[in-house]
């Protein structure tokens, strides 16, 4: 039986699919050719330039019916998509990690830095579409920007091309570019450390709450709590949530290293 949710390939009615929108001068020549160079094949002009852009331009049409869309839906599906297929690749790549050395692996790889870094090393920084109002220069040299933009590339490639495109893309820009073995030798992220506390004491796993959001839209700070079992146990602030729930975990495991809330850990 097949699952009907599952694109597995390209699909004619994928946003910005028709030939209007194909045919659509949505993108400069340049950034048109530079993205296909990097994703192999004719782009669908119109969800490359979605992915391209950067939430500011969403302040320069505010009220306005016809405000274009944000990169941030395909950023959320582009963070699905490349978790996916990391988690795949560790899978089999080490056969003999559990589960708490295969997350944290992953974390590793798919974190705001490192795909920051990737984003870099594709120029997508040179091509983000940046509203009008905003310091252009800052949001093109901006982690969290270059990170959202690659994010979102990959949720682009998965509708045009479906999961193998965006498998092959993976695999170059991604797989390719890691040293996975030097990878599982590093120290864990502060996340995973603290998962792999939670699961050794028995304890239920982390809660991230959002308790404030400050700044403008495309200028916003999260702050989140991380607690475990009703237990607050550190709060972190960042442009991004990931990043703000890093911060947390780490405050956490710093106090969790100098004292015990939590009692004995329950017996099996």
């Amino acid at each position: 039986m097949s699952l009907p949710l599952l694109r597995t390939k390209a699909s004619d009615d994928a946003p910005g699919s028709s030939d209007a929108n194909r045919s659509a001068p949505l993108l400069d020549l340049q950034t048109a050719k530079h993205l296909e160079r990097l994703t192999g094949r004719s782009c669908n002009r119109l969800i490359y330039r979605t992915a391209l852009t950067h939430r500011s331009v969403l302040h320069d049409h505010h009220g306005a019916d016809d405000k274009p869309e944000s990169n941030q839906r395909l950023e959320f599906l582009g963070d699905a998509v490349l978790d996916l297929l990391i988690s795949e690749h560790l899978f089999k790549q080490f056969p003999e990690s559990d589960e708490g050395h295969l997350s944290s692996n992953r974390a590793k790889i798919v974190n705001r830095k490192a795909l920051a870094a990737f984003a870099r090393e594709l120029q997508l920084g040179e091509h983000l579409i940046i509203g009008e109002s905003a310091d252009k220069q800052k949001i093109r040299d901006s982690e969290s920007a270059l990170a959202d933009a690659f994010e979102s590339l990959v949720g682009a490639i998965y509708l045009d091309q479906g999961l193998a495109g965006a498998e092959r893309f993976i695999t170059n820009h991604v797989i390719a570019r890691v040293d996975l073995r030097k990878l599982a030798e590093a120290e864990y992220n502060h996340k995973s450390r603290l998962i792999e506390y939670t699961q050794s004491r028995q304890l239920p796993p982390p809660l991230y709450t959002v308790i404030a959001e400050e700044g403008a839209e495309h200028e916003k700070h999260f702050t989140i709590e991380v607690s475990c079992n009703g237990v607050a146990l550190g709060k972190g602030t960042a442009p991004r949530k990931k990043d703000a729930e890093q911060f947390a975990a780490k405050e956490a495991m710093t106090r969790l290293e100098t004292e015990d809330p939590f009692g004995p850990p329950a017996e099996s």
